[in-house]
Protein backbone atom coordinates (compact mmCIF):
# COMPACT_ATOMS: atom_id res chain seq x y z
CA UNK A 1 0.00 0.00 0.00
CA UNK A 2 2.77 2.48 0.94
CA UNK A 3 4.34 2.34 -2.53
CA UNK A 4 1.02 3.22 -4.18
CA UNK A 5 1.63 6.06 -6.66
CA UNK A 6 -0.67 9.03 -5.96
CA UNK A 7 0.67 11.18 -8.80
CA UNK A 8 3.75 11.44 -11.00
CA UNK A 9 6.05 12.52 -8.15
CA UNK A 10 4.34 11.39 -4.94
CA UNK A 11 3.69 8.02 -3.30
CA UNK A 12 1.31 7.15 -0.50
CA UNK A 13 4.20 6.18 1.78
CA UNK A 14 5.44 9.77 1.86
CA UNK A 15 2.18 10.83 3.48
CA UNK A 16 1.95 7.98 6.00
CA UNK A 17 5.48 8.01 7.43
CA UNK A 18 5.63 9.44 10.93
CA UNK A 19 8.48 9.24 13.40
CA UNK A 20 6.03 9.97 16.22
CA UNK A 21 3.72 7.14 15.14
CA UNK A 22 6.64 4.72 14.83
CA UNK A 23 8.15 5.70 18.17
CA UNK A 24 4.85 5.58 20.06
CA UNK A 25 3.28 2.61 18.28
CA UNK A 26 0.42 4.65 16.82
CA UNK A 27 -1.41 3.17 13.84
CA UNK A 28 -1.53 5.65 10.97
CA UNK A 29 -3.74 3.85 8.45
CA UNK A 30 -5.97 5.86 6.11
CA UNK A 31 -9.38 4.87 4.79
CA UNK A 32 -9.93 4.61 1.05
CA UNK A 33 -11.58 8.06 1.15
CA UNK A 34 -8.45 9.48 2.82
CA UNK A 35 -6.28 7.93 0.09
CA UNK A 36 -8.59 9.39 -2.57
CA UNK A 37 -8.23 12.81 -0.90
CA UNK A 38 -4.44 12.45 -0.82
CA UNK A 39 -4.51 11.67 -4.53
CA UNK A 40 -6.51 14.85 -5.18
CA UNK A 41 -4.11 16.84 -2.98
CA UNK A 42 -1.17 15.53 -4.98
CA UNK A 43 -2.70 15.95 -8.42
CA UNK A 44 -4.49 19.26 -7.88
CA UNK A 45 -2.03 21.04 -5.59
CA UNK A 46 1.34 19.39 -4.94
CA UNK A 47 2.21 18.60 -8.56
CA UNK A 48 1.53 22.26 -9.51
CA UNK A 49 3.52 23.35 -6.42
CA UNK A 50 6.44 21.23 -7.53
CA UNK A 51 6.26 22.77 -11.03
CA UNK A 52 6.14 26.28 -9.55
CA UNK A 53 9.26 25.45 -7.53
CA UNK A 54 11.25 24.52 -10.61
CA UNK A 55 10.40 20.80 -10.43
CA UNK A 56 12.62 20.45 -7.37
CA UNK A 57 11.90 17.67 -4.86
CA UNK A 58 9.43 18.41 -2.09
CA UNK A 59 10.02 16.79 1.29
CA UNK A 60 6.84 15.84 3.15
CA UNK A 61 7.21 16.11 6.93
CA UNK A 62 3.56 15.44 7.73
CA UNK A 63 0.75 14.18 5.54
CA UNK A 64 -2.12 11.96 6.61
CA UNK A 65 -2.63 11.69 10.37
CA UNK A 66 -4.89 9.25 12.19
CA UNK A 67 -6.91 10.79 15.04
CA UNK A 68 -4.51 9.32 17.62
CA UNK A 69 -1.45 10.67 15.80
CA UNK A 70 -3.03 14.08 15.30
CA UNK A 71 -3.79 14.29 19.02
CA UNK A 72 -0.24 13.19 19.92
CA UNK A 73 1.38 15.91 17.77
CA UNK A 74 -1.03 18.59 18.98
CA UNK A 75 -2.82 19.03 15.65
CA UNK A 76 -6.06 20.98 15.36
CA UNK A 77 -9.20 18.94 16.06
CA UNK A 78 -10.61 19.48 12.57
CA UNK A 79 -7.24 19.38 10.79
CA UNK A 80 -7.27 18.59 7.08
CA UNK A 81 -4.44 16.13 7.87
CA UNK A 82 -7.10 13.86 9.42
CA UNK A 83 -8.79 13.47 6.04
CA UNK A 84 -5.76 13.26 3.74
CA UNK A 85 -6.24 16.82 2.49
CA UNK A 86 -3.08 18.48 3.85
CA UNK A 87 0.68 18.31 3.69
CA UNK A 88 3.51 20.00 5.58
CA UNK A 89 6.63 20.25 3.47
CA UNK A 90 9.89 21.96 2.64
CA UNK A 91 11.74 22.41 -0.63
CA UNK A 92 15.38 23.17 0.25
CA UNK A 93 16.40 23.09 -3.41
CA UNK A 94 14.20 26.12 -4.01
CA UNK A 95 14.91 28.04 -0.82
CA UNK A 96 13.83 28.73 2.73
CA UNK A 97 10.33 28.11 4.06
CA UNK A 98 9.66 31.84 3.77
CA UNK A 99 10.86 31.93 0.14
CA UNK A 100 8.74 28.90 -0.82
CA UNK A 101 5.64 30.32 0.92
CA UNK A 102 6.13 33.76 -0.62
CA UNK A 103 6.52 32.27 -4.10
CA UNK A 104 3.42 30.09 -3.75
CA UNK A 105 1.42 32.93 -2.25
CA UNK A 106 1.89 34.83 -5.50
CA UNK A 107 0.64 31.96 -7.69
CA UNK A 108 -2.81 33.05 -8.85
CA UNK A 109 -4.18 29.73 -10.07
CA UNK A 110 -2.96 27.40 -7.32
CA UNK A 111 -6.15 25.77 -5.93
CA UNK A 112 -5.29 25.50 -2.25
CA UNK A 113 -7.63 25.72 0.72
CA UNK A 114 -4.96 27.00 3.11
CA UNK A 115 -1.35 28.06 2.59
CA UNK A 116 0.43 28.54 5.91
CA UNK A 117 3.99 29.48 6.80
CA UNK A 118 4.59 27.71 10.10
CA UNK A 119 7.29 28.27 12.69
CA UNK A 120 9.98 29.39 10.25
CA UNK A 121 12.04 31.46 12.69
CA UNK A 122 15.74 30.68 12.60
CA UNK A 123 15.32 29.09 9.13
CA UNK A 124 13.31 26.12 10.42
CA UNK A 125 9.64 25.29 10.03
CA UNK A 126 7.52 24.18 7.12
CA UNK A 127 4.88 25.19 4.62
CA UNK A 128 1.41 23.75 5.22
CA UNK A 129 -0.84 23.45 2.18
CA UNK A 130 -4.26 21.89 2.01
CA UNK A 131 -6.86 21.08 -0.61
CA UNK A 132 -10.64 20.92 -0.44
CA UNK A 133 -13.20 20.65 -3.22
CA UNK A 134 -13.74 24.06 -4.86
CA UNK A 135 -17.09 24.68 -3.11
CA UNK A 136 -15.36 24.29 0.29
CA UNK A 137 -12.07 26.03 -0.48
CA UNK A 138 -11.27 29.32 1.28
CA UNK A 139 -7.94 30.14 -0.44
CA UNK A 140 -6.67 31.37 2.92
CA UNK A 141 -3.07 32.55 3.43
CA UNK A 142 -1.69 32.57 6.97
CA UNK A 143 1.37 32.69 9.19
CA UNK A 144 1.55 30.65 12.40
CA UNK A 145 4.52 31.21 14.68
CA UNK A 146 5.42 31.72 18.33
CA UNK A 147 3.51 35.03 18.23
CA UNK A 148 0.24 33.38 17.22
CA UNK A 149 -1.80 33.14 14.03
CA UNK A 150 -2.04 35.87 11.44
CA UNK A 151 -4.23 35.88 8.33
CA UNK A 152 -2.49 37.78 5.53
Amino acid sequence: MADHQLSANFTLGEFLTSQTAARDGIANVPTQQDVDNLQQLCQQVLEPVRALLGNRPIFISSGYRSAALNAKVGGAQGSDHLFGRASDFTCPGFGSVREVWTHLRGAQDLPFHQLIREFDQDDHGWVHISWRPPAQSQHQVMIIDRNGTQIV
